[in-house]
């Protein structure tokens, strides 16, 4: 069996060690006979589960003791709407800085529950830069201050947090969660899909201060309620069960074999780097972020050539390079080398970008 290497922005490639575990205990997990994937959410054995799954992901990501961690459905999508239901209740005001396609989406989406203000935006320059932002221009009053982290499909990422003062920060981190530390106490509320770096498709984790919960707008879906997980440890309807033991694993993978977030980070920043470097100096392939914005994560370029990004894309493939056809919206190419992306696969990579470009130049 050869396996790829798979650049897919999510769901996304994961540790093979983990899938190893994941197939070793398909049938009988730790000698209870039974499946996660049938096991019953209500008994002792998953409790057990779900409950190592929080305490590793408090202990991995250094999670304040007053921040309740819920093990969520529905995508970061779902949250679009949950945070202003839950958090757009004092003055029903809120800002959001636009810096790609989600964070857009959550502005429209929390405009229809409140004054949701636009203080920021790159769609100018095709999202290809972190605007600076002026504090003057912030809402005083605001609720909170939301902004999207890591811009999956247009290769930006905050170096720089905002300023918010007293303004409770809410940021989405569904494609950088677990790949560098980063200080929870800072924000009021974290949240992400797991398909990138965590876990397959299907479960939402979301990270929110203690005195952010139980505020809820009255039209509040039961469902949407965050006191309501809460109060019912992620368990008021059946969890993402199999998602969350999975998410277990890879949490085991980060502290044990990698050896926690500062680790983590060196290694995503050396694969970033080969992959950067390469861009900077190539005649053919470049770049599309400004450069002190540049994620670690999702890599967009270019060679300028609509019928030459095609080639290379299809040549890749054929390689065993899947999934580096860029978004719609960029175009080109772009490779996600999320935390199980090997550095092997980057430098063969690199390789190849180098073999295209002197056959093709």
């Amino acid at each position: 069996m050869a396996r790829v290497y798979n650049f897919s922005a999510g769901p996304s490639v994961l540790p093979e060690s983990v899938l190893a575990k994941a197939a070793a205990e398909m049938l009988d997990y730790e000698g209870s006979g039974q499946s996660v994937m049938e096991m019953s959410h209500r008994s002792k054995v998953y409790q057990g589960i779900i409950d190592e799954c929080e305490a590793l992901l408090r202990e991995v990501m250094n999670i304040p003791d007053n921040y309740k961690v819920l093990f969520l459905q529905g995508g970061a999508s779902s949250q679009f709407a949950m945070v202003p239901m839950n958090l757009m209740t004092g003055s029903g005001k809120a800002d959001y800085v636009l810096t790609g396609q989600w964070a857009t989406k959550a502005q429209k989406e929390a405009a229809r529950y409140g004054e949701a203000n636009i203080v920021a935006s790159s769609k100018d320059k095709t999202f290809s830069y972190i605007p600076k932002l002026d504090p003057s221009t912030f809402t005083k009053d605001a609720d909170y201050f939301h902004i999207c982290m890591n811009n999956t499909i247009y290769g930006t990422v905050y170096h720089e947090l905002p300023d918010t003062g007293d303004v409770p920060l809410v940021a989405d981190i569904s494609s950088c969660i677990l790949s560098e530390p980063i200080d929870v106490s800072k924000f009021g509320m974290l949240y992400a899909g797991a398909q990138k770096n965590m876990a397959p498709a299907g479960l939402t984790i979301v990270i929110i201060r203690e005195d952010l919960i139980g505020n809820a707008m009255d039209i509040t879906p039961t469902m949407f309620n965050y006191q309501i997980h809460a109060e019912n440890g992620s368990m008021f309807n059946t969890p993402p069960c199999y998602t969350i033991y999975m998410a277990k694993l890879v949490l085991e993978w980060v502290k044990n074999e990698i050896g926690g977030l500062e680790k983590m980070y060196a290694r995503n920043k050396a694969k970033a780097d080969l992959l950067y470097n390469f861009l900077d100096n190539s005649k053919m392939f470049k770049g599309t972020v400004v450069p002190e914005d540049r994620s670690l994560m999702n890599v967009p370029f270019v060679t300028g050539n609509e019928e030459l990004d095609a080639k290379f894309v299809k040549e890749a493939t054929a390689a065993g390079f899947v999934n580096l056809k860029g978004h719609r919206s960029v175009g080109g190419m772009r490779a996600s080398i999320y935390n199980a992306m090997p550095i092997e696969g980057v430098e063969k990579l690199v390789a190849f970008m180098k073999e295209f470009e002197a056959n093709n130049g």
